[in-house]
């Protein structure tokens, strides 16, 4: 069994203004000289931690992560305006010339997984190669499966929390109810929506209980940047048309992809990663038998050192297959 590898620290960070608005936190770490990676966080509105960089060998990848709008160390934060995909599309074609990469690999989990594939699809001259974890095509039975109909009936007890602040005449529609809650002006009831809301993904997130990913969705300033733009980008179907992921994977040809997926993902289900896979003949997938939906699980966290470090291999010339 892979583990992440050794804690390392940033060798540069960047403070990048993107708009009148918005300035992104940007971090790199590893090797200047190596193979460039770009970091993805899951979302919208989770941000990095200093876990992320552990999943590529620092002697391999130059190790490339950054906050988008809105979250983790941007400013500002938990900041809904100038905030939808195309501006974070934009963001990291901005990122990639203000660091000079020619080329990247990209890697992301959940948000990141869409996002990834989004901005793939629009630059895909600047990707060499993506590294995809628990995969959400943003669809609207996606989102109804988590959050309306579908998830509840495996987490019953944690669906009544969620559903505590939200009215029950208005609970036909939880996403327009907790985006009322969340860009509200009572402080109070924005606060504790934003922790429910967190909290439900981060209790469904993992096969097993896991202490500490509860703890880090109970965090109160990821809630609430993470709250208050996933329900912004939700009730707004993502800002993206509808299939349009899938309906454009054409645009992917020749890039190589790897795709993890827990087989027991109770936020974004296997699906997902099968429909993905079937429309990208370039791609691989491992599904992961004891697993759910988070990066932390021990065979998630197994799968993706092993796939940056079979990625490396083959970009480098020195492998015919991605495992």
């Amino acid at each position: 069994m892979q583990l992440l590898y050794p804690e390392i620290k940033p060798y540069a960070r960047h403070d990048l203004q993107v708009d009148d608005i918005h300035t992104l936190y940007i971090e790199e770490s590893g090797d200047p000289d190596g193979l460039p990676v770009l970091f993805i966080h899951g979302g919208p509105g989770a941000g990095c931690s200093k876990h992320d960089r552990r999943f590529f060998d620092p002697d391999k990848f130059r190790i490339i992560l950054y906050d988008q709008r809105g979250a983790g160390r941007s400013k500002p934060h938990a900041e809904l305006e100038n905030n939808t995909t195309a501006h974070l599309i934009d963001d990291i074609e901005k990122i990639r010339q203000h660091l000079g990469v020619e080329k990247w690999v990209i890697f992301g989990g959940s948000w990141g997984s869409t996002l990834g594939l989004l901005y793939a699809q629009s630059y895909p001259q600047y990707v060499s190669g993506m590294i995809l974890r628990g995969i959400f095509l943003c669809r609207d039975e996606d989102l109804r499966w988590f959050y309306q109909y579908g998830a509840h009936q495996i987490f019953p007890d944690y669906w009544d929390d969620f559903q505590k602040p939200v009215p029950e005449h208005e609970r036909d529609n939880m996403m327009n109810a907790y985006y009322q809650l969340l860009t509200g002006d009572n402080e109070l009831a924005k606060m504790g929506a934003a922790k429910a809301w967190s909290l439900w993904e981060g209790r469904c997130a993992t096969l097993r209980p896991c202490p500490d990913v509860v703890s880090s969705f109970s965090d109160a300033h990821m809630a609430l940047s993470l709250a208050r733009i996933e329900a912004h980008f939700f009730v707004n179907k993502s800002f993206i048309e509808p299939n349009q992921i899938l309906n454009n994977m054409d645009k992917l040809e020749g890039i190589p992809g790897i795709i993890i997926h827990g087989r027991y993902d109770m936020v974004c289900p296997l699906e997902n990663a099968h429909q993905l896979y079937k429309a990208w003949p370039d791609s691989e997938l491992q599904i992961i038998r004891d697993a759910g939906h988070s990066s932390r699980e021990p065979g998630i966290i197994d799968a993706l050192t092993k796939a940056t470090k079979a990625m490396a291999l083959l970009l480098a010339g020195e492998g015919d297959q991605l495992s």
